[in-house]
């Protein structure tokens, strides 16, 4: 039922006494370059954190076998994260309300050219209503957004009266392989909660995200002599051309796909990241193309794998190259499928009160055309899996930045969200 009026607004003071301390816990997060394969440190800070405060703590590394048989696991590559995840565990003194997942991702993208940024990217930095630094929108505000919903409670001596789990993972923005670890390890919940930076506005369908290596060999002789060699650069550009024919055919494909129909562009090919050759005066006798691109809802990760292989070899087959040559063509980083989250769960409609009481504004969907650590909840936990965080500029760009005034609000209707859906006990 929802929450008593005294009792909500109390929760909403609670918030806001506590928010310069989570603006410097967010800071803190900020300053750790924790980039692909460099999160120990400060997985070290957040179970520190987390541990500090109390909570069961568990901390494990990834089972490679378990995940590559999942059929939602990305293979290992060499780039593949090693390190741990980190789980916190609040229990309360009597089960007596809904169990809740509160999960984050500390993994960031690179930052890019320094030279680009107006500040360093992992000094955070305060200017009127924005937090700007590397990883602060996507998604340490969010993560600490977790940590300190619960801190509020605590802040008028409650606490949930129920089980929340809070996760800290990694792998989120390579392949998804820390939160399916999670649901490997066992961490289940009636209701799943991730802050990332969605606008105020609750996700409602995610794609699929596959990535994806073309290598193309070629063959090398002198400049001089360039018509009789094979340039695997050039070869390798053709191939892409076949591979933006894929993308618009899976784009032609939207009718009839709900919340993707009306969508200008929903599927998106990237050309990611491009190597190749050995000597500038050396016709090149190797090119790699590191590759992403979005899937529906309802289209199996394998089955497009399938289709991107096809497409590749058929295009290879009448290219005077190519066919003596075939391309290869392998996956290695996410495997994921999309999602769409179903309407009238009562998870939502606590979700909608909270939101409408934080910002006075009706809670509303829509579809991004990314990956979500969500899909792992929704697919195979099967259950209601909400993807709600605050508004955001320049996420994995130049001085990417978070408003604190959407952060407030957002942390302030997460922490009316775990009340109603928990309840609440007098803290121990």
């Amino acid at each position: 039922m929802p929450l008593d009026p005294a009792l909500r607004d109390r929760i909403i003071t609670a918030v806001a006494d506590g928010f310069s301390e989570q603006i410097a816990h967010t800071q803190a997060l900020m300053r750790f370059p924790s980039i692909r394969g460099d999160e120990q440190a400060i997985q070290d800070f957040v179970f520190r954190s987390f541990r500090d405060r109390g909570y069961a703590m568990d901390r494990f590394a990834m089972d490679r076998a378990q995940i590559e048989a999942h059929p939602g696991g990305a293979r290992f590559s060499p780039e593949h994260s090693e390190a741990p995840i980190v789980v916190g565990i609040h229990r309360p003194r009597e089960e007596r309300g809904r169990s809740l997942i509160l999960q984050a991702h500390v993994d960031v993208v690179p930052p890019g050219p320094a030279d680009l940024w107006t500040h360093p990217a992992f000094e955070p930095v305060v200017e009127g209503d924005w937090l700007y630094g590397r990883g602060g929108a996507d998604m340490k505000a969010g993560h600490a957004a977790n940590l300190f919903v619960l801190d509020a409670l605590r802040r008028i001596g409650l606490q949930p009266a129920a089980t929340v789990t809070l996760q800290s993972v990694v792998e989120e923005e390579s392949t998804g392989n820390g939160a399916l670890m999670t649901h490997l390890r066992g961490y289940r919940a009636d209701a799943v909660l991730i802050p990332e930076p969605e606008e105020e506005m609750l996700v409602r369908a995610n794609t699929g995200v596959l990535w994806f290596r073309v290598e193309v060999r070629g063959r090398p002789v002198h400049v001089r002599e360039m018509g009789t060699g094979a340039n695997a650069i050039d070869a390798a550009y053709r191939v892409i051309g076949a591979l933006r024919a894929l993308e618009e055919r899976w784009n032609a494909d939207k009718a009839g796909r709900p919340h993707f129909e009306g969508e200008a562009h929903p599927i998106n090919l990237n050309i990611g990241r491009i190597e190749g050759g050995d000597w500038a005066s050396s016709v090149p006798a190797w090119c790699r193309i590191d590759c992403r691109i979005a899937l529906y809802p309802g289209v199996s990760a394998a089955e497009a794998a399938r289709e991107i292989e096809a497409a590749v070899a058929a295009f290879s087959r009448d290219d005077a190259f190519l066919s003596n040559s075939p391309p290869s063509v392998s996956f290695h980083g996410f495997f994921a499928e999309g999602y769409v989250l179903a309407e009238g769960s009562e998870a939502e409609a606590v979700l909608g009160r909270a939101h409408e009481a934080a910002t006075g504004r009706a809670l509303e969907s829509f579809m991004t055309a990314g990956y979500l650590d969500t899909r792992v909840h929704a697919l195979y936990d099967r259950v209601p899996a909400l993807c709600y965080g605050p508004k955001s500029e320049n996420i994995h760009g130049f001085d990417e930045r978070v408003s604190l005034a959407s952060l407030k609000r957002i942390t302030t209707a997460m922490a009316l969200f775990v009340a109603e859906w928990c309840g609440t006990e007098t803290a121990a």
